[in-house]
């Protein structure tokens, strides 16, 4: 067996990314199966797991080409131009299979009234709603579903900028989701489904804080949806829900540790350039953000605040696009540019794809894509429909890919993982690796998804998500990865991956946690910002709670206010432990009896979000290491190093490029003879001299 040394990164232009052995389209001539949720799947009535991708339409004349095609509540016109819509979208060939539609406040507010926007429930009358449900919704979806197309219906307008469990507008939610869970015509429609909410921006926490990121938020989230879904089920209503996340829907990691309850629960969530740490060559008037964390900002955006729902549960994207600013034709400000370079669209589909259960859809107006042609365009003299670099060309001709499926591969010389072959992830976290297929005429593949995982410590990393190496504690593994090939080849190579609770290398250890700082991975040496703090962020939350001492070591004694601090709240500006390291070489923390600064209160090893030093900055200090014991010495520990094998058993013996150069031989003899270097041996590192 050979093992694919480390790979070469290779930039791939968009228009050369193919789909990924990607889950069963309901499109392409397929019947419209019922759908359920499976695990973190979507899957038809065989199992087969099921990923949508569509577009949306709003029944307003504002958004009906500014109000020059109808107006004045005037039902048959809408619908007339609302279906012809999506007759000539169809007809210019783009491979949809759903279709996001919103229950426009046009018709169910009161008309005349005054209000703010579309956050603004006050004009909101249930008559006229129940009424134009039946008049316009209804008939709209009905049309859908009959060209092919699943529905997905989200309420009347957007939330307001704070939310509560039981406030205004809980109770105006779930008096339309009640209603609209009994209806005839839409409950346990195996073709309609619900998104609960549009935007939620921030909630009255549990604790009584407002805002979008913390724990006890999300609690309050928890019971806000949960309660809807409770009403709506409580009608017999077994319909697919999509449930919102917090921050415009781009935040969801609290889920992770209290999610919906119940069947057919899947999470919407919006993305635009931006968001996420993705590319964005303006700003987005919500988030924010710029141009320049290319792939890896978006994949480790996506990794703290999609992933932890992605992991368990079905995800439906209800609003993304791009453009150049330039077309002012999209709400999100960007490039396509290159899967694992820089720009948003071809990074959102790689990131999406190899997700492996994302659905999505583009949110261009469907004026503009019923009026798309396939025909490309003259450099100098694009058009938004047909540059490249905006969301409709590249999208039209993914949708046909995704409708046409995978198709017969070439040959395959090797497989690699684009991350290399020696990983180091931090404790608690969870790595999204690439492994691509490399075939003969030197092209290459992204089959993540289709390959399979075997990890040889499960408690140092979990493989169970594929494509995912999950730090459970800290260690080391050997992960091996299969795949085999539609010729029936099999193809192998191994990772050998570190778990870290504090590892001192770029990428996991941030120097400007708070305020710009600097660290010299190869010295240990880090400056922090004025009144800045470095260290490590734990997206999931660490558990330490196995130890009982952290202990830190310091290159020297240093001034500055040296602090070493920890946070059991995801969010740098709460109350702390803090202990100081002035004039210290060694400070030891003993995490059964930690209390927060301030309020005195104890702190809980399990749940560790943020952990690191805090200086007034402008000095200097070096670290020579921090770790995790349960020695009353205060010593490190071998146990959760890998592990020593006794006897002497025969192992393989591997460089680190991941080529077997010996097989079977006694642990005793197994690098005698070998030239220099670092080898693996069994599962532990050897050196050479």
């Amino acid at each position: 067996m050979e093992i694919v040394a480390n790979s070469v990164i290779r930039r791939v232009l968009w228009v050369v990314v193919f789909a990924m052995t990607l889950p069963a389209s309901a499109w392409d001539g397929m019947s419209m199966p019922e759908l359920c949720v499976d695990g973190r799947y979507l899957v038809d009535a065989d199992g087969n797991k099921v990923n949508l991708h569509g577009f949306a339409q709003t029944y307003s004349p504002w958004f009906n080409e500014r109000g020059t095609k109808w107006s004045n509540y005037d039902v048959n016109a809408c619908l007339r131009y609302n279906m012809q819509k999506i007759d000539e979208i169809l007809a210019a060939g783009w491979k949809m299979n759903f279709l996001r539609l919103h229950m426009d406040p046009y018709w169910s507010n009161r008309p005349g009234a005054s209000v703010s926007g579309e956050n603004d429930i006050s004009a909101f009358d249930f008559d006229r709603f129940c009424k134009y449900l039946d008049a316009v919704f209804v008939p709209m979806a009905e049309y859908a579903i009959s060209k092919g197309l699943y529905v997905v219906m989200r309420p009347p307008g957007v939330c307001p900028q704070t939310i509560a469990v039981g406030d205004s507008y809980h109770k105006y939610l779930k008096k339309v989701w009640s209603h609209v869970a009994g209806h005839e015509r839409l409950k346990n429609n195996h073709h309609v489904m619900f998104e609960l909410a549009n935007e939620p921006i921030n909630i009255k926490g549990t604790d009584g804080t407002v805002g979008s990121s913390t724990q006890p938020q999300f609690d309050s989230l928890k019971t806000f949806f949960q309660e809807i879904v409770d009403a709506m089920r409580a009608k017999g209503c077994n319909n697919i829900l999509w449930i919102p996340g917090l921050a415009y829907q781009s935040n969801y990691n609290g889920y992770a540790v209290n999610p919906i309850e119940g069947d057919n629960i899947g999470y919407a969530a919006h993305a635009y350039p931006g968001w996420f740490g993705s590319d964005a060559e303006e700003p987005s008037q919500e988030l924010g953000g710029v141009m320049g964390g290319g792939y890896e900002g978006f994949r480790d955006g996506w990794q703290k605040q999609i992933s932890p729902v992605a992991d368990f549960a079905p995800l439906m994207i209800t609003e993304m696009d791009w453009a150049p600013a330039k077309y002012d034709s999209s709400w999100g400000k960007s490039i396509t540019g290159e899967a694992y370079g820089t720009g948003f669209g071809a990074n959102f589909k790689c990131i999406a794809d190899r997700s492996g259960n994302v659905s999505w859809l583009l949110f261009t107006g469907a004026e503009l894509l019923a009026k798309f042609k396939d025909i490309p365009g003259t450099p100098g003299a694009y058009t938004f429909l047909n540059d490249p670099e905006a969301c409709p060309w590249p999208v039209y001709h993914w949708y046909q890919d995704y409708a046409a499926g995978a198709g017969q591969e070439g040959v395959v010389d090797h497989i690699e993982c684009r991350d290399g072959n020696e990983l180091t992830i931090l404790t608690g976290g969870r790595f999204p690796v690439t492994i691509n297929a490399v075939y003969t005429d030197g092209s290459t593949r992204d089959i993540t998804m289709s390959a399979g995982y075997r990890s040889s410590s499960h408690d140092a990393v979990d493989v169970s998500n594929p494509g995912t190496l999950y730090a459970r504690s800290d260690g080391n593994a050997l992960v091996t990865v299969t795949y085999t090939d539609t010729h029936s080849i099999s193809h192998t190579t191994e990772l050998l991956v570190t778990a870290s609770t504090f590892p001192l290398t770029k990428g996991l250890f941030d120097q400007s946690i708070w305020e710009k700082g600097t660290f010299d991975e190869a010295s240990g040496e880090v400056t922090t910002g004025k009144y800045g703090f470095a260290g490590w962020k734990y997206n999931g939350g660490a558990d330490m709670s196995a130890y009982k001492y952290c202990v830190v070591k310091l290159g020297g004694t240093y001034g500055a206010g040296l602090s070493f601090r920890i946070f059991n709240v995801d969010n740098y500006w709460s109350d702390p432990f803090i202990t100081d390291a002035t004039g210290k070489r060694t400070v030891v923390v003993k995490l059964r009896e930690m209390y927060s600064d301030r309020d005195r209160r104890k702190l809980d090893p399990s749940h560790i979000y943020i952990a690191g030093f805090w200086s007034t900055g402008g000095t200097r200090f070096r670290i020579e290491k921090v770790y995790l014991t349960n020695n009353d010495d205060y010593s490190e520990m071998t146990a959760i190093e890998l592990p020593e094998a006794d006897g002497d058993e025969p192992v393989d013996v591997y460089t680190l490029g991941g080529v077997r150069v010996r097989s079977g031989v006694k642990r005793s003899s197994a690098v005698k003879g070998l030239p220099p270097g670092l080898y693996v041996v069994g599962r532990e590192k050897v050196i050479i001299r």
